[in-house]
């Protein structure tokens, strides 16, 4: 059988074509799961197509649009050698930055960049990524695998992606909407999600030295399974909540902390009181704290401290928000409380944590 030159040089240069291959055969699956109606095509093209005829249901539709990483916690899959779980990462990173707009989100685009194709490990990736589109509605509508011998080691891989939603521009969500009689309402994160993980990794395993398979008393597993927990995707219950009682705004609370996020969404003249009283963040965010001694700002500016979302809307809209957001699985409570205020705003946290 005749080698084809240029298939072999580029094989020598690295690059396993055929590995790519059987990676997308792999994923296929998965990724037709996620198809929406308003899908054209099929996997394997040059782009990928949605059907925008599907938006003439708006009276005036505005694209939203995101992009984003898992980050470092990339090293944690890397080190657990667990794929699948990251994907959910990705897409909460993604999708949820839309919701807090009000817009719905369609359709995810992946990338992939790794030192040495591993078909099942990229299949794996995408299987996650897969999943946690299916929970937030959005169609996995295309992706790149890229392979860089020499950049990437040949176990290292790094996860990124784009998305795009929409919303009616009557029903857009931000500053301008919000009241200084609204109330904060927060959502439980599911853990560190993903984001700090650069100073969560310095803290317990550089400095303390301890390995991922290290259990934790205080964790009741292992350290690397914590670290590896998924972000909890938002998307579908908040656009519940938002269809069925008014929401003013929205908060994604993700790197930089609750007080940092939640400025970003109020407008000059109101300030957010949030009581720490209200709620206990989850072990491990102590517990980063008190292993590497880190102060209550720094905490505070880096990590999410147990809350994931946070809502700005009308006191008597709360008890049917968390009554919808509880049928998901959500905790939510009221942390805070607006406030109309002379000149500036921002947000101002007060209390201390209970325990």
């Amino acid at each position: 059988m005749a080698v084809d030159p240029q298939a072999s040089a580029y094989a020598a240069a690295g690059v396993d074509i055929e590995a790519g291959e059987r990676a997308v055969e792999l994923m296929k699956a998965s990724v037709a799961a996620t198809r929406r109606p308003e899908v054209l095509g099929s996997l394997g093209g040059f782009a990928g197509f949605f059907d925008a005829s599907a938006l003439a249901r708006y009276d005036h539709p505005v694209l939203a649009t995101s992009t984003d990483g898992v980050g470092t916690k990339v090293a944690i899959a890397q080190a657990m050698g667990v794929y699948d779980t990251i994907g959910f990462d990705l897409i909460g990173m993604l999708v949820d930055d839309l919701v807090v707009c009000g817009a719905e989100p369609l359709f995810v685009t992946d990338y992939i960049a790794c030192g040495r194709v591993h078909p099942e490990r990229i299949a794996a990736i995408v299987s996650g990524i897969a999943a946690a589109c299916l929970e937030a509605g959005a169609a996995l509508l295309g992706g790149e695998t890229a392979e860089h011998p020499g950049l990437l080691g040949p176990d290292e891989f790094d996860v990124a992606g784009a998305t795009t939603g929409v919303v009616e521009k009557a029903k857009i969500l931000g500053a301008e909407r919000v009241r200084p009689t609204d109330v904060a309402l927060a959502l439980a994160s599911s853990g560190l999600h993903s984001n700090g993980y650069s100073l969560v990794r310095h803290v317990l395993l550089n400095r303390a030295g301890w390995s991922v398979d290290r259990h934790v008393d205080e964790l009741g597993r292992s350290l690397g399974e914590e670290l590896l927990q998924p972000t909890r995707v938002y998307a579908k219950p908040c656009l519940e909540v938002i269809a069925a009682t008014p929401v003013h705004a929205m908060s994604h609370i993700t790197g930089g902390g609750l007080a940092n996020n939640l400025a970003r969404v109020l407008p000059d003249g109101i300030r957010v009181d949030i009581d720490r009283a209200t709620w206990t963040p989850p072990p491990i965010f102590s517990l980063v704290q008190r292993v590497g001694s880190v102060s209550q700002p720094d905490i505070e500016a880096t990590l999410n401290q147990g809350v994931g979302m946070v809502m700005l809307l009308p006191e008597e809209s709360v008890a049917l928000a968390q009554s919808s957001l509880s049928a998901h699985g959500i905790a939510s409570w009221v942390a805070g409380r607006a406030a109309a205020v002379d000149a500036g705003g921002g947000v101002e946290l007060h209390g201390s944590h209970p325990g």
